[in-house]
């Protein structure tokens, strides 16, 4: 799995001009599923983001994590982020896992989430999203749970 994770103060998803998920201060993930990904990858992801020491405590320094924050997520699936572009000008797209696998695997990673304690709001599986969000920082991670970087 793959995790672009920002810190915000506010971001949302809209589906044909609906809100379907928002959150305050908090992290938005772009999260990405790989075709060999497991269970195992979900709840590890979820474990790392959820306890990332990434908001300033009282003097400005990174040292707090989302859990003791007490901010929200917002999950937004993004199956680019297996987009290979190495070779020739279109992304090769065979890396990601396919749609129902996926699905399951971005589920169990929400549900891992909130099972932490965290408020998870999501994006629409599938669905063309808008994303807004305001980065506070910038802080701005990639996260891969075969720790590729």
């Amino acid at each position: 799995m793959r995790a672009v994770v920002q810190l915000v103060s506010r971001a949302s998803v809209t589906v044909d001009s609906v809100v379907v998920g928002s959150i305050g201060p908090g992290l938005a993930v772009l999260l990405g599923v790989h075709r060999e990904d497991a269970e195992t990858d979900a709840l590890q992801l979820a474990e790392k983001i959820a306890n990332l020491r990434i908001f300033p405590d009282e003097r400005g320094l990174m040292n707090r994590s989302l859990l003791e924050q007490e901010g929200e997520l917002l999950v937004i699936s993004q199956f680019t982020l297996f987009g290979d572009c190495r070779k020739g000008r279109r992304p090769s797209f065979s890396q990601a896992a396919p749609s129902e696998p996926a699905r399951a695997l971005y589920e169990r990673f929400c549900r891992a989430a909130a099972d932490l304690g965290v408020r998870v709001a999501t994006g629409q599986f599938q669905a063309m999203m808008e994303v807004s969000l305001t980065n506070n920082g910038p802080v701005t991670l990639l996260l891969d749970s075969g720790k590729l970087f």
